[in-house]
């Protein structure tokens, strides 16, 4: 897969958000960009900080691109994710009518966008964005890797 240079930058400005989170939150981070590129929403996960299991940073950073335009629907606009999206934020990407999906790493136990289940796609809905996974795959499970890491009780030996 060749990305092209605005979803490689998309992803990079989504990494860079998820380096912001606390040490104690997975870190994932999201940009949503409008028809010009420009940042409107940003978020990583808020999930433990916010004690809210919906702070998925895909959700945060809908809430502010809605926020900054002042409306719900985000037609036009670009989100781009570290990892691909659960269902919840499959579904708010659609019922947001997000025009395009880029995400980095894949996610085999809970993705929606294509992995476990593909509900950003699914023609039974009333919107379905363009979707382009793995984009820096590489760099961004390897920030997920590292967190989970640190996370595992050390061997003893």
């Amino acid at each position: 897969m060749n990305p092209a240079p605005a979803d490689l930058s998309a992803v990079g400005l989504a990494l860079d958000v998820a380096r912001t989170a606390p040490p104690d939150e997975v870190p994932i981070g999201a940009v949503v960009l409008d028809a010009d590129g420009r940042v409107i929403g940003a978020g990583h996960n808020e999930r433990v900080s916010a004690a809210d299991p919906t702070a998925h940073a895909e959700i945060v950073a809908l809430r502010a691109a809605g926020r900054a335009v002042g409306s719900w629907q985000l037609v036009g606009c670009t989100l781009a994710v570290t990892l691909e999206p659960c269902t919840m934020c499959a579904g708010a990407i659609v019922l947001a009518r997000v025009s395009r999906l880029v995400f980095g790493a894949w996610d085999p136990k809970a993705g929606a966008a294509g992995s476990l289940w593909d509900v950003v796609r699914d023609r039974r809905l009333n919107h379905r964005p363009e979707v382009v996974g793995g984009v820096r795959v590489e760099e961004c499970a390897a920030l997920l890797d590292a967190f989970f890491a640190a996370k595992r009780p050390r061997d003893l030996l």
